[in-house]
């Protein structure tokens, strides 16, 4: 017994929910299209599960964050799926996929055939277990990766109020986690073995900025040191952590954010893997033809920087999705994928964004004793990186807009004094594309003003070459 369609999503996470919305766009037909997930929800915005709904007051509940109001887009209800013809198979898993044969296997036994199969399973949280300590089962140690964990949070939150939480690893989920728990006035502890939070992206000056408000909000940070154990009492509920510096922390709970692995078990040996997810071209478009891949299992060419990336993001998810369905339906209309990377992070009263890489030299500006502050990433002689907290619509676009540019810094101490305002008015100047076959785009430059002369120099020596071409090959005709 099985069913069969034209498309089919594996995967409910952000970018099914966008790719779902893209198809309806580019004029799917009801009965084509169906969405298979473990998730008994239809997609719904995953950075909510960190911020708004972790809140004290008016936390966000579905259906209020189902994809895709993160965009501005409509809210995708599953009235809205049944209204569009798109099958939702939810609470499902499927333990085997045979992409030759164009078939998927359900842990019930059913069989989905598809013509095009667009993977987007996303990535699972890493586990303690993965690094040799045992307790993840522990009631009161929680995890943040979908709605039932985010469920669990909330509950062990509100049982240990005014309690003492540890929360292990500095990053996104880690810093959104600790800002939540003490908004619910929960003594917070991190811990990370980092020298600074956000490590993989902030500078140790960004960094300060950031920990500095966490410690006046009463977070502590405990880095350069990992956890060893967990106390568990009769009951199995975690009491304290042990790390492995040799000092213990009180806990009346736990939240791990320790990094993702992407779900690729299901592909490997048929699709070609790189970066740690599923390799696919400018048309998100896997080494199987009829395979596609989006969000954080793709590994995608950055035209930008002339390589293969996997970004853990939700725009990235969001982009990925759209831009495959576009080739899918549209492909004499869809140019090859050209993203440029963009992170965000809300907490507290703060809001950042960065694009680019944060390769090379950092050149910081603002005011880091104020609300605004920023830093600009300088390689090989050009901007390819920026960073922003506090800004306007308006700042950040053009912050977006001239790293895409990758404009050349000649004096980093001049771009240190205009700071936020270099790419504001490097936004609104023309800028010359780099040449055609320039891969990375590492040769963008400020455009120049062109004197008379360079222009008719140019057109002597054009119709200079032109006459010796039509000259010699006459000769070679008459040889």
């Amino acid at each position: 017994m099985g069913r069969a369609f034209v498309y089919v999503i594996l995967g409910g996470g952000v970018a099914a929910g966008y790719a779902a919305l893209e198809f309806t766009k580019k004029g799917v037909s009801p009965g084509e299209l169906c969405i298979i997930s473990e998730e008994t929800v239809p997609p719904y915005e995953r950075p909510a599960l960190s911020k708004g709904y972790l809140l004290p007051e008016a936390p966000a509940r579905l259906p209020s964050f189902h994809t895709c109001v993160g965009a501005n887009e409509e809210k995708l209800t599953p009235k809205w799926y049944k209204e569009h013809g798109i099958e939702l198979i939810l609470g499902t898993r499927v333990k085997s996929v045979d992409v030759r044969r164009k078939t998927l296997l359900t842990a019930v036994g059913e069989t989905i055939s598809y013509k095009i199969l667009i993977i987007a399973t996303g990535a699972r949280a890493l586990k303690l277990e993965e690094f040799g300590v045992s307790g993840s089962d522990a009631e009161n140690v929680c995890y943040l990766r979908d709605l039932a964990d985010a469920n669990r949070v909330v509950d062990v939150m509100q049982s240990c109020a005014s309690g003492n939480a540890v929360v292990i690893g500095g990053g996104y989920i880690g810093m959104e986690c600790a800002a939540s728990l003490v908004t619910n006035r929960i003594n917070v502890t991190m811990v990370f073995p980092e020298v600074h939070c956000m490590a993989r992206l902030f500078t140790p000056k960004i960094a300060s900025y950031y920990e500095g408000y966490y410690s006046s909000k009463g977070v502590q940070f405990v880095k350069g040191t990992v956890l060893s154990s967990f106390e568990i009492d009769p009951i199995g509920k975690i009491t304290a952590v042990n790390l492995r510096d040799g000092s213990q922390l009180p806990a009346d709970m736990v939240v791990v954010g320790i990094g993702i692995r992407p779900n690729t078990s299901l592909f490997e040996g048929q699709l070609t893997l790189e970066k740690g997810g599923i390799k696919v071209n400018g048309q998100m478009q896997t080494s199987n033809t009829s395979v596609y891949a989006i969000g954080d299992v793709a590994a995608f060419p950055v035209k930008l920087f002339g390589e293969t990336r996997r970004l853990e993001h939700v725009d990235s998810a969001r982009k990925t999705a759209k831009h495959a369905v576009s080739a899918i339906m549209e492909p004499e209309k869809t140019d090859e994928f050209d993203y440029l990377p963009f992170f965000y992070s809300r907490f507290f009263t703060f809001s950042w964004q960065f694009y680019g890489d944060n390769a090379g030299e950092v050149v910081h500006f603002g005011d880091y004793s104020g609300n605004t502050i920023g830093a600009y990433w300088i390689s090989k002689g050009h901007l390819v990186g920026s960073f922003l907290e506090g800004g306007t619509k308006e700042e950040y676009e053009a912050l977006a807009k001239t790293t895409r540019l990758k404009p050349a810094i000649d004096d980093t101490t001049d771009l240190e004094r205009q700071g936020l305002g270099f790419a504001v008015t490097v936004s609104k100047k023309p800028l010359t594309p780099p040449p055609s076959d320039d891969v990375s785009g590492s040769t963008l430059v400020l455009e120049r003003p062109l004197f008379a002369w360079h222009a008719t120099a140019g057109v002597i020596t054009a119709a200079s070459i032109a006459a010796f071409a039509y000259w010699y090959g006459r000769r070679r005709r008459r040889w």
